[in-house]
Formats: structure tokens, sequence, C-alpha cells
């Protein structure tokens, strides 16, 4: 299946009004943490809605019944470095057995370009599901660099989890993957207006690295 990227904005009600909260300047970053924290546990129950499960069979005080669990490999959590890390946590919660993978991306300030600065996942991900975290899809450079690096080490199937997307960053994967044969799935809290010419999200929420660790 060529060309079959998906985008699911989960606008669930609580989601809304977690992100509401997210967006105001006034919220500070223990609170913008724990929020994120919640929205990403949201989020990760409609990303994981295609999870690879087996069945099992399990006595219950009644009788035996067939049940399903999560199948081996287990998925990969990979979180990128450092607004990613503060998304951790909210699908760990959900998802405790994954394992979580680390990947630095950094943008080369003149060509734009992102690249790997620190990578800890597993060499080989053949045959793995991979979930991506990443609070915002902007120009969609650092992510499209992150999900080509997971296919050529044998991811295939990529969902990201985003809290907010641009429609630039949106169109902008679609076209790096639009030959893609591994499944690529975008999991966003909203799909905001439009870039700024900073390259932010409007209405969006600043700069979520900032907001959840402070200014470094």
């Amino acid at each position: 299946m060529v060309g079959s990227m998906k985008v699911h904005v989960a606008n669930h009600p609580l989601i809304s009004h977690k992100l509401t909260v997210l967006r105001d300047e006034k919220t500070d970053s223990p609170t913008f943490r724990r929020l994120v924290e919640e929205l990403v546990t949201l989020l990760a129950y409609e990303a994981t809605r295609d999870v690879r499960t087996k069945t099992v069979t399990v006595q219950t005080p009644v009788t035996q019944t067939q049940g399903l669990k999560m199948a081996e490999p287990r998925p990969v959590v990979v979180p990128i470095l450092r607004a990613g890390l503060g998304m951790l946590e909210g699908m760990v919660r959900l998802v405790p057995t994954a394992e979580v993978g680390f990947l630095g991306m950094v943008r080369d300030e003149k060509t734009l370009k992102a690249s790997t600065y620190a990578n800890r996942l597993p060499d080989d991900l053949s045959g793995r599901q991979c979930f991506v975290l990443d609070p915002m899809l902007a120009t969609g450079g650092t992510l499209v660099a992150a999900i080509n690096f997971l296919i050529e080490k044998g991811a295939d199937d990529i969902t990201a989890i985003c809290i907010l997307a641009a429609p630039e960053g949106i169109e902008y994967m679609e076209k790096a993957f639009e030959n893609s044969s591994v499944p690529i799935t975008i999991v966003t809290g909203a799909l905001d207006e439009k870039l700024n010419e900073h390259g932010y999200i409007v209405p969006g929420l600043g700069d979520a690295g900032d907001r959840l660790y402070g200014v470094v």
C-alpha cells in the first residue's frame, strides 16, 4: 500500500480541555508537565488502537475464556529529545511493557536539515511497531528525519503522537512518505491554523521544550 499516511485528530472534549490550559501562557512548568502527561495518555489510547495483539486463554473465577495480550516483539516508544521526553511518562503509563528508545535530532540552522545526534535504539527494528513522541509537528523536518531513521532500521509500522500539528507539517510529511511502503499514522490533539514566519505553530503553545523544562 503506497502513500498510506493516516492523520487522526483526536477531538475528544477532555483532550480539548487540557489543550486549552496548555495553550494559556500563564500555565507554569509543573502544571504544563502534568497536563502533557495526561494528554499523552489520552492520545496514546487513540494511537494504540492498532497495536498488535495475540489471543491467549485465561482462567476467570468462573470459567476459561479467550482474551487478547500485546504481541511480541513489544512495541518501541521513541521520544525525540528534548521535548519528547516530557511525553514519555504519559505513554509508558498506558503501555508499561513497551521498550523505550531515544532519538536526539538537531536541525542545521543554515540548511534546516535535521540529523541524528543521539540514538539509543535496538539495532534491528524489523517487524516492530514504533510510537514516536514529539509534541509539535511544525515544519515536519524533524519528524520526517526521525521516521526515516526508524524505517532504515527496519520498523514496519510507525505512529507519531504529537500534541499539536500545523497543516504545513502534515503536508510535508505526506509528500515525504507518499511512496513509502511502511504505514505511517499521525495522532494529534489538534490541527492548528498555520506556521508563522519563525516556524512556530499558530495559535500553538509556544516552545514546548522551554515550557516543559524552563529556558535552557
